[in-house]
C-alpha cells in the first residue's frame, strides 16, 4: 500500500475548513450585520468548533476585516469614472453606483456592509475606511480636487444614506423611485462634492 506524504491530508482539510469559515462569516455579516454575528454562529454554520474560528482568524473583528470587500474592483472602476470631462463626473459616479445597486449580488453585498456599519461603531470605521481608501480618495485625487478626505467622507455618507433609505429602511418615495430619476437627482450632489467649492452652495465647477 502506498503511503500518502505526511501532512498532505491535513493541509487539504485545513484549507477547506478555512474556506468554510470565511464563507459562513461572509454570509452572516452580510445577512445579520456585525453586531448580531457571533463566532459561535459562524462556527455552527461552517460545521466546525468555535475554537477553530479563533485559531485561524483570532477574533470576530479580524474575521470581519478579512471577509469585508467591495463588489467591484476599484482599480478597474476608477478609469471609467475619470474618463471624460470633469463637468460630468458626478453623473458618471451616480450611474456607476446605481448600476452596482441594481445588480442583486452586488446590492446584497453593499447592503451587508452598510448593515454591519450601522450596528457597530467598530465595523462602521472599517467599512468607511475601506470605501474611502479604495475608491473615493483615489477618485478625488485623480480629479485634482483639494480636501480629498473630507470630500470622500461626504460622498460616502451620501452613498450609505441612500442604501439605508432605499434598500434597508425602504423610505418612500426613495425606495420606489426609478433609477434613472434618482441618477439625475444624485448627479449634481456628487458633482459638487467631487469638484465643486465646498463653501459655496451654488458652485459645482472644478476647483
Amino acid at each position: 500500500m502506498v503511503r500518502k506524504p505526511a501532512g498532505a491530508g491535513r493541509r487539504a482539510g485545513e484549507s477547506g475548513t478555512r474556506e468554510a469559515i470565511l464563507a459562513s462569516a461572509r454570509r452572516s455579516f452580510y445577512e445579520l450585520g456585525y453586531d448580531r454575528t457571533s463566532v459561535r454562529g459562524i462556527a455552527q454554520a461552517a460545521g466546525v468548533d468555535p475554537a477553530l474560528v479563533i485559531h485561524f482568524y483570532g477574533s470576530k473583528q479580524q474575521l470581519f476585516v478579512r471577509v469585508v470587500e467591495l463588489p467591484f474592483v476599484p482599480a478597474e472602476v476608477l478609469p471609467r469614472i475619470l474618463e471624460g470631462q470633469s463637468s460630468h463626473v458626478g453623473a458618471r459616479l451616480a450611474r456607476f453606483f446605481l448600476g452596482v445597486l441594481e445588480t442583486e449580488e452586488s446590492r446584497l453585498r453593499i447592503i451587508g456592509l452598510v448593515r454591519s456599519a450601522a450596528s457597530e461603531p467598530e465595523a462602521a470605521l472599517m467599512v468607511r475606511e475601506l470605501i474611502s481608501r479604495e475608491l473615493f480618495v483615489p477618485l478625488i485625487e485623480g480629479l485634482g480636487s483639494a480636501d480629498a478626505p473630507l470630500r470622500a467622507s461626504l460622498i460616502g455618507a451620501q452613498v450609505v444614506g441612500l442604501v439605508m433609505a432605499r434598500y434597508i429602511v425602504a423610505v418612500e418615495p426613495i425606495a420606489s423611485i426609478e433609477s434613472d430619476v434618482l441618477e439625475r437627482i444624485l448627479a449634481p450632489a456628487f458633482q459638487r462634492l467631487l469638484v465643486g467649492t465646498l463653501d459655496s452652495a451654488n458652485d459645482a465647477t472644478p476647483s
